[in-house]
């Protein structure tokens, strides 16, 4: 068992395209193959108290591949939180959904909204799924609803703070991820959670998503606990506080 585990691990899952071809299979298999590491690590951060676990699941820039494939993808979301929703909820977790959430199909959306409505007041595990999401919007999102206000007359442009743009930004009521997974080989952040990750622990893996498993969980909580966090002060003060 990990001692010192994170608060909230956030996760690009990587690899399914990858997964699928290696097996000769349509990509859409890795994906459904990924789904079901999703309910791995879910169960596996419920287990261990980790209060919030955020899933990049489609990015602002996914819509660029294939039609077929995007259009293969939204319909498992739908199913996905058609067959999974009652089972959260049953687990006491709670489901979030951030990003533009206005573009994704109506029935999707309508989905969306009941799922969050269902679960909203359980204690357990946040799952946040980021849909139709980049680190870029968000922050523009932010600055959009700043400007609103400063045009308004409700805030003065010189009374702007970092705290200021913080209570704009998607789930800025959780606290910031601790541990950042990506899974796949790439090491890179590829425009999630930019502002969020700005103190976060960074862990890549060679594993592909759905080749995911525990004991992978396990090593990367491992590499977390291993690290000193110091957020600008040096290793003594850290040791003496």
């Amino acid at each position: 068992m990990t001692e010192k585990l994170p608060c909230h691990v956030a996760i690009i899952m990587d690899g399914n395209g990858r997964w699928a071809k290696g097996r000769k299979l349509p990509r859409i298999a890795g994906h459904r193959a990924g789904v079901e590491t999703v309910r791995k690590v879910v169960r596996a951060c419920g287990a261990k108290g980790i209060k919030v676990l955020t899933l990049f699941a489609f990015s602002s820039e996914n819509w660029r591949r294939p039609k077929r494939e995007v259009s293969l993808l939204m319909e498992l979301f739908i199913r996905a939180l058609q067959q999974e929703v009652k089972s959260l909820n049953k687990n006491n977790v709670r489901l979030r959904m951030i990003g533009d959430l206005s573009a994704l199909p109506e029935k999707l959306q309508k989905l969306i909204l009941k799922a969050q409505e269902l679960t909203r007041n359980n204690t357990g595990l946040t799952l946040v799924i980021a849909a139709n999401y980049g680190g870029r919007w968000d922050i523009t999102q932010a600055a959009r609803q700043i400007a609103q206000q400063v045009a308004a007359g409700e805030l003065q442009p010189e009374t702007i703070r970092e705290e200021t743009v913080q209570q704009f930004i998607s789930i800025s009521d959780l606290p910031e991820p601790d541990l950042f997974i990506r899974t796949g080989g790439e090491q890179r952040i590829s425009n999630y959670l930019l502002w969020q990750l700005a103190y976060t622990e960074l862990y890549f893996t060679e594993t592909l998503w759905p080749d995911f498993d525990d004991t992978d969980f396990e090593v990367a909580l491992a590499s977390f606990a291993g690290r000193q966090r110091r957020f600008g002060r040096t290793g003594e003060q850290v040791e003496n506080a």
